[in-house]
């Protein structure tokens, strides 16, 4: 009698693991149109006056170096704000944020991200007078620990 109950309690766990619902370790269109929607709700955003540099091929996806550079004088009338980076298929597709200034001198950064495979990031500036400008740039990964 132990024996089939303990069947039993072993199918109804077995059968109610299979009923969970497991989140995908790379992000969707709608998660990556909802994270630009909350980040900058319904403006324009235009392609132009962004130089986005990652490398075309990435051996590990935890180190990608990336390089982002906006076409601004910077000045107290017209500067960048901030840069947004996405990555499109990341868990979390909102990957990068820096708040910039006139003060700054030049609207550079450069980092090291994560990227889950192989996909398309976005760069996208926020310019003191609330335009917003993009540049998108396809990588290919060859391995990636990251996952989640």
């Amino acid at each position: 009698m132990v024996l089939h109950s303990r069947r039993r309690a072993l199918g109804a766990l077995l059968a109610g693991a299979s009923l969970l619902v497991v989140r995908p370790a790379t992000a969707t269109p709608d998660e990556l149109t909802a994270a630009l929607r909350e980040t900058f709700g319904e403006r324009a955003i235009t392609r132009g006056k962004i130089r986005l540099e990652i490398p075309r091929l990435a051996e590990n996806g935890n180190v990608v170096p990336v390089s982002v550079s906006v076409d601004s004088p910077m000045t107290q009338q017209d500067y960048v704000s901030s840069i947004h980076l996405f990555a499109e298929k990341n868990h979390l597709p909102r990957i990068l944020e820096m708040q910039l200034g006139p003060y700054n001198g030049k609207a550079a950064i450069s980092s090291r991200v994560r990227v889950t495979t192989s996909q398309q990031l976005m760069a996208i500036a926020v310019m003191s007078d609330g335009s917003l400008w993009s540049a998108a740039a396809d990588i290919e990964v060859v391995s990636s620990d990251c996952g989640l």
